[in-house]
């Protein structure tokens, strides 16, 4: 398709979002297809989709990677001006909520997709977190309106319930399952149906039937009254019972007022597999997702002074832009770039900031899936691809050096899954080194340690999907033969109580001695919290250069427990005093000292070990209710909850993730393939086990 040129406040940069199997990838096809991006539309449950192009993706029918496109897009009315809509299509499986995550950094809306029959779920609760973390604007798309069990008010009660959000339908549903017919316009009070001859291309629009109408007026006046809390003048109408006198233009307003703002969220309804809503679900995403140019300046800070900077998003600006994804393959590295200020050229350096380093970016090019398109130049607000990058990283700022602004950072959830991985031949030792530096600089939820009792290396992941494509990618993509464990659990150390240690480490070896001195306090820090460090040390007792070892030695040893090995974490430390040497005192005699304090105060704070808690729910017809329950209990699972949704029982636990190996295929069994499991990351908590168990 052609690179259109259009102005930046006419970009919407999105994002596709959802639980997995709520259709997004199916969304993502269709507004391909109707833009004329692609002229034949590819299914899923077919493996032939453009957006999830990776044979492991059309493989499990699941989208692993975000895959970026860009469309043109102009109102269905006619009315208004071409728009450029850069999209991205995520990851619904909690494995890759880390791909999620990096996506909704950079862009500036999204279209949240709930199954019609489930409404909001656990992965929904997670993506609608994040994009609340990164002030993202959303509009939500109720699909799979054709669906048994399909309810459109019971996926509404669910935003409620479990976002608790202002969710405002401007849609309702012509009939709902196998009745299912088209969608009802609440803002213009009409009804659209479209044709299934030709895919949905053509819908035609009549006003609403009488035996509708009275619901219909009913949902509108609901929209209005929220819509009075967000604009003057349909306030002034609504308390006057003047509703008639509200004008189409006056909604539309109101709605992007509270969408850009966040305060209210827009509910649109259809089938994408049955081609029925997406043309309007793209007319709503230009009419109340912001562009670049609705938002605030971008925030970062001098590398040097720390001081707060901002960018206007807009091309006269100096340079800032994010790095936010980066993928690896034979030509080298392909740097996924959101620019928000200034205008990026081919050819030309940037100075990445994070790296203290410039770079040349050899091209840019315009990603569609797996098809690129060159261009000489991108301005702000476009999401583009470099080539040439070969030291920037994910999360890394890039901007004009005589110009320079940090941009916060991305931060990532820490791996609960391991596994061990060992090459089978020589030749294999020697390429899994530099395909795991690849693989490692694509994926930062991805961690690479070596075992010190054993050497081997092992794989830090999300779950066992993560590490399963991971060693797919080393043998397939990479060509490396591995063997590998078995997936096991990382477990982590905290204290349960308080801890004093004074530790001097004074060493002679014929010349000058290495010497530190340092007094340690520990405690507990709250669950989730990490490694806190206060230096309360007073009058000089520890040199002032030598604060920042005594810092380095307690992170070396929180790497190492003191009952199991595993990482130490959520404690608080506290250096309250020291001595110094005129002459032996040095800096690797203070990260000596530290270290050791660090361990001898931990063993007196009574340690314990954590593992990680995983929160599950599992959707299954009622007459397998108590096999489900059984599954669960059988595996240390605490029952939280249960409810019922439509026909079907919902389940809602805590599971120690050690106990969740083979449980999909233990609770498929025992309800005949009809309960659906669905697990994420909760917290760490308490493990009853002994540390030689941990392994068992």
């Amino acid at each position: 398709m052609e690179n259109i040129n259009v102005p930046v406040e006419r970009f919407r940069n999105i994002g596709i979002m959802a639980h997995i199997d709520a259709g997004k990838t199916t969304v993502s096809e269709r507004i391909l297809f109707y833009s004329g991006r692609i002229h034949r539309m590819g299914e899923v449950h077919d493996g032939d989709t453009i957006m999830d192009h990776d044979p492991r993706e059309r493989a499990r029918g699941i989208t692993i990677n975000s895959a970026a496109t860009t469309v043109y897009w102009k109102l269905t009315d006619g009315s208004g001006s071409m728009h450029r809509i850069n999209l991205i299509d995520t990851p619904g499986h909690i494995d890759f909520t880390v791909e999620v995550e990096r996506s909704l950094r950079v862009l500036d809306g999204a279209v949240c997709v709930l199954d019609g029959s489930q409404g909001v779920e656990p992965q929904t609760e997670q993506v609608w977190r994040q994009a609340d973390r990164y002030n993202v604007a959303r509009v939500i798309f109720i699909n799979k309106m054709d669906k048994t069990g399909a309810n459109f008010q019971m996926s509404l009660d669910s935003i409620k319930s479990r976002l608790g959000v202002a969710a405002v339908p401007i849609q309702l549903p012509l009939g709902e399952e196998e009745n299912f017919q088209g969608i009802i316009d609440l803002i213009k009070m009409k009804i659209v149906t479209f044709d299934a001859s030709n895919q949905g291309k053509t819908f035609t629009i009549n006003d609403v039937p009488a035996n509708f109408l009275p619901q219909a007026l009913a949902a509108r006046t609901r929209m209005i009254e929220v819509l009075a809390e967000v604009d003057d003048s349909i306030a002034s109408k609504f308390i006057n019972d003047e509703l008639h006198l509200v004008t189409v233009e006056e909604i539309q307003t109101a709605l992007r007022k509270g969408t850009v703002a966040r305060v209210l969220f827009p509910v649109l309804c259809g089938t994408a597999l049955r081609n029925k809503g997406v043309q309007m679900l793209l007319d709503a995403v230009l009419n109340y997702l912001p562009s670049p140019v609705d938002l605030p300046p971008v925030s970062g800070v001098h590398p040097r002074t720390n001081d707060s900077l901002s960018r206007q998003l807009v091309d006269s600006e100096p340079l800032s832009a994010l790095a936010f994804k980066i993928v690896s393959d034979r030509n080298g590295n392909m740097t996924f770039i959101r620019v928000y200020s200034g205008v990026l050229h081919s050819g030309s350096y940037v100075y990445n900031v994070t790296r203290g380093k410039s770079e040349r970016i050899s091209r840019l090019i315009l990603v569609h899936a797996d098809e690129h398109e060159k261009i000489e130049s991108a301005g702000a607000g476009t999401i583009v691809a470099a080539i040439g990058l070969k030291g920037s990283y994910t999360g890394d700022t890039l901007c004009d050096e005589n110009k320079p602004i940090l941009l916060e950072k991305m931060d990532f959830p820490e791996p609960v899954v391991e596994l061990s991985v060992e090459p089978k031949t020589n030749e294999d030792l020697d390429k899994l080194a530099n395909a795991l530096g690849k693989l490692l600089l694509e994926d930062p939820s991805l961690k690479v340690e070596t075992d010190e009792d054993t050497q081997q290396t092992v794989l830090r992941g999300m779950g066992e999907l993560h590490l399963e494509i991971v060693v797919d990618k080393l043998r397939n993509d990479h060509g490396v033969g591995v063997n590998t464990g078995k997936p096991r659990v990382s477990f982590r150390e905290t204290i349960t109580k308080t801890g004093f240690a004074d530790h001097k480490h004074w060493a002679h070896n014929g010349g000058k001695g290495v010497y530190g001195h340092a007094v340690l306090n520990v405690k507990p820090g709250l669950r989730g919290s990490g490694f806190v460090f206060n230096n309360e040390v007073v009058g000089g007792h520890i040199p002032k250069e030598f604060i920042p070892s005594v810092e380095k030695g307690v992170k070396n040893a929180l790497q190492n427990g003191v009952i199991s090995h595993n990482p130490m974490v959520d404690v608080e430390v506290t250096l309250t005093d020291g001595s110094t040497h005129t002459v032996d005192g040095c800096a690797f005699g203070f990260e000596l000292a530290g270290s050791k304090a660090l361990q001898e105060a931990v063993k007196l704070a009574s340690p314990v070990i954590l593992e990680p808690i995983m929160a599950v729910q599992v959707t299954s017809p009622s007459e397998f209710m108590g096999a489900v329950v059984g599954t669960i209990s059988a595996r240390s699972g605490q029952i939280q909850l249960t409810s019922d949704r439509g026909n079907a029982k919902v389940i809602d636990a805590f599971m120690p993730l050690r106990k969740l190996f083979g449980f999909t295929m233990e609770l498929r069994g025992g309800t005949q393939g009809r309960a659906v499991p669905s697990v994420r990351f909760s917290h760490y908590d308490v493990c009853p086990l002994k540390p030689s168990d941990l392994e068992e």
